[in-house]
């Protein structure tokens, strides 16, 4: 197994790594819409959205993969209200390649956040 770590996404918030390759897969941490060096939140769903699939995508970067090497999703809201304005950034993201996904709402997520992404790829 390799860790993997950047200081292109935000740091993990406690011990565990940003991801862990075993080689043929690379499981990636949920990742909140926490800014990379700073470690603060992104100001609202959206912006926090769309900071969490950027730290995604940096942390498979480091990896050596792209969002198209994503297999499965798995997202948490604090509120399942915000599903349809989380699907439209998504898209945003995964336009032509479609991973196996879930949504599940939960009552609270690490520092406030209100939304949390993590993925598994493929090599």
């Amino acid at each position: 197994m390799r860790f993997i770590e950047t200081d292109k996404a935000a740091a993990a918030v406690g011990p565990y790594s940003q991801a862990v390759d075993t080689g043929a897969l690379v499981f990636v941490s949920g990742q909140l819409g926490l800014a990379p060096g700073t470690g603060e939140m992104a100001p609202g769903f959206a912006a926090q959205t769309r900071q969490a699939l950027d730290n995604l995508r940096a942390i498979l970067g480091a990896a050596g993969l792209g969002l198209d090497a994503v297999a499965v999703v798995e997202v948490f809201l604090t509120d399942m209200g915000a599903f349809p304005e989380f699907n439209a950034i998504y898209a945003e993201f995964f336009s032509g390649h479609k991973p196996a996904r879930a949504v599940v709402e939960v009552s609270a997520l690490p520092k406030g956040g209100l939304v949390e992404v993590k993925c598994t790829a493929a090599r």
